[in-house]
């Protein structure tokens, strides 16, 4: 705001200037003098703090001083020594006043104001600030004459009351539909801001009462008569416009165009209807009223069918005082002679100069005719009327060039002024810079005395560098020395050893050996009689076995004679047997003889039949052959189009995991941001999937008819490892330097290794070769650093994170009464020991420190009871520990926000101590206030967000919010009066001090400012480092701005 004052004060003052000169000035001095003084009383009557509206008398002043000096010089010089950054009421009637100037004060009030649009940008952006009253609507006022400015002055044609025929539009655009586009364009943006200045002066009255006729409502809606005067002209010309480019572009270019209309004539009709219900714009202007339903433009002949608005304010009742409205055209001065009276009236000598008393118009007499005379008189009436339009413009656009020539020989005149002034200052320089040459010199003489000691220095430094080298190399002999002679002991110990254990081990082995001589030993004597006992037994056997054989030969030689009997009778019976078989015999023959017979009849028959039957094997087999050919063909078909699947699922996957490859590297992907958990869920998945991936193969190898499993699976695959990879990126974003490049390298290669295992699965001859563990170990990688960067509190047991909420809470209430405690204590202390202004600055600030401490009490009592409703209106069967639990992203803030209030009120307790005894600095106790403000705000935010809006309990804990920012507020204020009231002011004499010390003074000064401006913006650097590793490593063990999708 002082910015925007200062600069606006820079504007040169010509109403002094004239001042000063009028010495003994002369006439015309005295006149303009005088002009300049009339201009400043009515411009201050009409610009002031009353919230009433602007008279129409001063406005009117101000419209014709500029007409009269044909330009706005000397407005602005009396508007820039008016504090309008300061007051708003102030600064909404100097809006009115300069829109007044705009629409009716001379065409170079534009030009004039342009070389103050940055002091009303800044301005404007100033009263932007401010959310309701004059402020909002002085920022949108501002903007919107800013916005009318830049419209004036990229389009020269229009007027500044707007006011243009169908011709003169026509010509502003220069016959081109890209001008007119632009100009479109350009009228859409201009009634925008002036309808949101409608809109903000209708939102910031209450409607519900005769707001219009008190003063303070009047002032507001005073300059909406000015809006509806361009905003009826804005509407006409852009109807007229857009019906022009639908008749050159096509309606679908002009979609956006119609669109942006339909949205203001909603909006200029319902603020038409509005105003001219208002029983102060009803005696002063006559609001037209727009049509039903806007526009056809798709339609040409709806131009016919278009009525311009009007707006009409009545002469008599222009303003509340009943004054005549002077009309601009009235105004203007053009300061070029009219033509002589004699060659205006010479037609009218001769011919008459109206129809009424025109002694040749026989047609108001007998209704006859005209004759040729009387058309020769109408046309050359119309040519020279013809001729005094064109006399007119030509005169207006002499006097324009004429005005613009003068502004900018203006302009150059001011440049020469700042050239010579900066001529000046440019020499002032350089004597300076002489001086400062001077003494720069002298100090180079001595950092050469300095620097020729620091020479000398340097090579005692040396040498005794080299002294300290070689005993260093002689200490360094001696250490290795001794470290050899101890390896050598060390070795020798242990061949010792050695020797020892494998003279230990020889004995054990010839021990060993004994024992197993005298045990083969037994095992072969007891083996010798074992043979010898086998062998008495076989011998025995042998005497058994040849009695045997002698009982046998006699039994044999007994059955012989037996048989030979027996084989006589039999062989009677056999022949016996052999004459019936004969007889027999002969019959069958005979039967034979008739049955070969009939199997030759038989035979002929079943060779017909085998030929009708070969006949029918042979068709029925090529039908086989061809059915088996269609066969194989539908199975080959059948095995194409499931590698085709499995080839389209697998190019799929591809292309996903490709993808995800490009949107790493996108730097719109460097906003993404995701958390370690997703990650870790994402990669989980990744690996179930590889598992269900190796299955589906194997089972397609073994049978190829499931491959449909396979298809699912591939793609299935491709997506997650997809989003593994975007996730996993997008957690890179999140977390420190290297282990997001070690993150980012693991998530490429998890790309590379997915690629090539769906590369082998694309080949049939490689399908069943292709290997996935290199793929399951990048993704196992992702997952160990996913779980290495989860935040610590998500490592807390269930039972522990709705235990540790308890403790903190009581831990602070703990800290908050202990402070308190020991305030009290240090408040005592001081009284005993401190007086005079120390001891009231003690007690000052210790009581406001109490009343702090008694604040967080009451806000963490506070926040405790809402805590206790919002878990017993959300956990429902559930038990307390198991609803913190199941928030454990609002049980962590909790706990976090009660250990930053604990942590608050100690530290600050700790500095008023050091602060009463004198040791500690009154900076570091505000510090702490704003700290233990910032804690308990995030207390508050914390144990509302799930809070019911119309609980008790938040209601009493934003009110105890409050309070802390009140004692807050206390402690700061009273830190701040007793620092001023203990330090001292020193009193600066430079009385007793030559020119030369004042300058050398001056230069370490200098110096110094600069090197604590170098080191402020250093601290300042690092305390904003020092913020954002805060803010990183809270939120990793918090575990802030996790979502469920991990997006960000």
């Amino acid at each position: 705001m002082d910015r925007v004052k200062s600069s606006m004060q820079q504007v040169p003052n010509a109403i002094p200037k004239v001042i000063r000169r009028t010495g003994g000035a002369n006439s015309l001095e005295l006149e303009r003098e005088n002009f300049e003084r009339g201009q400043a009383v009515s411009i201050n009557k009409a610009i002031n703090t009353q919230e009433v509206a602007v008279k129409e008398k001063h406005a009117r002043t101000c419209i014709l001083g500029t007409h009269h000096e044909k330009g706005a010089h000397t407005f602005w010089a009396a508007v820039n020594r008016l504090p309008l950054s300061s007051n708003a009421v102030l600064c909404w009637k100097f809006c009115h006043v300069f829109h007044k100037l705009l629409r009716d004060g001379h065409p170079n009030v534009i030009k004039d104001s342009m070389r103050n649009k940055a002091d009303l940008t800044d301005m404007s952006r100033m009263w932007g600030h401010l959310s309701e009253g004059y402020g909002k609507l002085c920022s949108i006022y501002l903007k919107l004459l800013i916005t009318k400015m830049e419209f004036h002055i990229k389009n020269p044609r229009f007027p500044g009351n707007l006011q243009m025929s169908n011709r003169q539009l026509d010509e502003a655009g220069e016959n081109d539909v890209n001008n007119f586009f632009q100009l479109t364009v350009e009228m859409f943006d201009y009634l925008e801001c002036e309808l949101n200045l409608f809109l903000g002066v209708f939102s910031s009255l209450d409607m519900s009462r005769s707001v219009s006729v008190t003063a303070a409502g009047q002032c507001r809606l005073a300059p909406l008569i000015q809006v509806i005067l361009d905003c009826s002209h804005l509407y006409d010309y852009t109807v007229k416009l857009l019906f022009k480019l639908h008749s050159c572009l096509p309606a679908d270019t002009l979609q956006g165009h119609r669109d942006r209309f339909q949205e203001q004539f909603k909006k200029l009709k319902s603020l038409f209807y509005r105003s001219s219900n208002l029983q102060y714009f009803k005696r002063l202007i006559q609001i037209p009223q727009l049509p039903e339903n806007p526009p056809n433009f798709l339609r040409a002949s709806a131009l016919s069918e278009h009525i311009s608005p009007v707006v009409v304010i009545p002469a008599e009742s222009s303003s509340p005082e009943s004054e005549h409205v002077v009309e601009t055209d009235d105004l203007v001065d053009t300061d070029i002679p009219a033509l002589p009276a004699a060659v205006e009236t010479k037609f009218d000598d001769l011919f008459g100069t109206s129809a009424a008393i025109d002694p040749f118009n026989f047609n108001s007499q007998n209704g006859m005719r005209k004759d040729d005379k009387d058309r020769l008189i109408e046309q050359l009436t119309r040519e020279i009327q013809a001729l005094k339009e064109e006399l007119e413009s030509f005169r207006l656009e002499s006097g324009r060039l004429c005005q613009a020539l003068r502004g900018r020989v203006s302009e150059l005149e001011a440049e020469l002024a700042e050239q010579s002034h900066l001529r000046l200052q440019a020499v002032g320089e350089s004597e300076f810079l002489k001086a400062e040459l001077d003494d720069l010199r002298r100090v180079r003489e001595d950092t050469e005395k300095e620097q020729r000691s620091l020479t000398e220095i340097e090579k005692k430094a040396q040498a005794n560098e080299q002294r300290y080298t070689k005993l260093k190399e002689k200490y360094t002999e001696l250490v290795q020395s001794h470290a050899d002679l101890l390896r050598k002991n060390a070795e020798v110990t242990r061949q010792m050893t050695v020797a020892r254990a494998a003279q230990d081990e020889v004995d054990a082995v010839r021990k060993e050996m004994q024992e197993k001589v005298k045990a083969a030993q037994e095992v072969a004597d007891r083996q010798e009689r074992d043979q010898l006992e086998q062998l008495q037994e076989l011998q025995r056997e042998l005497v058994s076995s040849r009695t045997e054989l002698d009982s046998l030969k006699i039994t044999m030689a007994s059955s012989q004679q037996a048989s030979s009997e027996v084989l006589s009778t039999q062989l009677a019976t056999l022949e016996s047997e052999k004459a019936e078989l004969v007889q027999s015999l002969t019959k069958v023959e005979a039967e034979l003889v008739v049955q070969g017979e009939e199997l030759q009849r038989v035979q002929s028959s079943l060779a017909t039949e085998r030929e009708s039957g070969v006949k029918t094997a042979e068709t029925l087999q090529n039908q086989l052959n061809e059915k088996e050919s269609r066969e194989q063909a539908l199975e080959s078909q059948l095995v194409a189009a499931r590698w085709s699947s499995l080839h389209g699922a697998v190019e799929e996957a591809e292309k996903i995991i490709q993808d995800s490859l490009a949107q790493i590297d996108d730097p719109a992907h460097i906003s993404c941001t995701s958390s370690a958990d997703y990650l870790a869920s994402r990669c989980q998945a990744s690996l179930d999937c590889m598992d269900r991936l190796h299955s589906a193969r194997e089972a397609f190898l073994s049978d190829s008819t499931g491959v449909s499993e396979l298809v699912r699976v591939v793609t299935q695959c491709g997506h997650l490892v997809g989003d593994t990879i975007v996730q996993g990126s997008a957690t890179s974003h999140m977390v420190p330097v290297e282990q997001a490049d070690a993150l980012s390298e693991s998530v490429k290669a998890c790309g590379a290794e997915a690629l090539a295992l769906l590369g082998q699965m694309k080949q049939e001859d490689s399908l069943s070769a292709a290997d996935n563990s290199k793929l399951k170990a990048a993704l196992e990688a992702i997952l160990a650093t996913a779980e290495k960067l989860r935040p610590r509190g998500l490592e807390l047991q269930q039972g522990e994170l709705g235990d540790l909420v308890e403790q903190e809470m009581a831990a602070t209430s703990a800290a908050v009464e202990s402070a308190a405690a020991r305030i009290e204590e240090m408040l005592n202390k001081s009284r005993a020991v401190d007086t005079g202004i120390k001891m009231e600055v003690n007690e000052r600030i210790l009581a406001s420190c109490t009343e702090l401490m008694q604040a967080i009490k009451e806000l963490v009592l506070s926040s405790k009871n809402l805590q206790r409703d919002i878990v017993e209106s959300g956990r429902g069967a559930a038990s307390m520990k198991e609803f913190y639990v199941k928030n454990s992203r609002w049980t962590e803030g909790l706990i976090s926000a009660s250990k930053a209030v604990g942590w608050g009120a100690t530290v600050m307790v700790d500095a008023a101590d050091l602060v009463v005894q004198g040791k500690g600095k009154f900076e570091e106790l505000m510090v702490c206030s704003h700290e233990i403000a910032a804690s308990t705000a995030q207390l508050v935010a914390a144990s509302k967000v799930k809070a019911d809006k119309d609980s008790a309990n938040l209601h009493r804990l934003q009110n105890a919010s409050r309070g802390v920012t009140q004692a807050t507020a206390a402690v700061v204020a009273s830190t701040k009066s007793g620092k001023s009231q203990i330090e001292e002011k020193d009193t600066m004499d430079f009385s007793s001090m030559t020119l030369t010390q004042i300058k050398r003074q001056e230069m370490d000064a200098q110096v110094l400012v600069l090197e604590l401006e170098t080191r402020l913006q250093k601290e300042r650097e690092r305390l904003g480092e020092l913020r954002k590793k805060h803010y990183e490593l809270a939120g990793v063990a918090e575990g802030w701005g996790q979502e469920e999708e991990g997006t960000g």
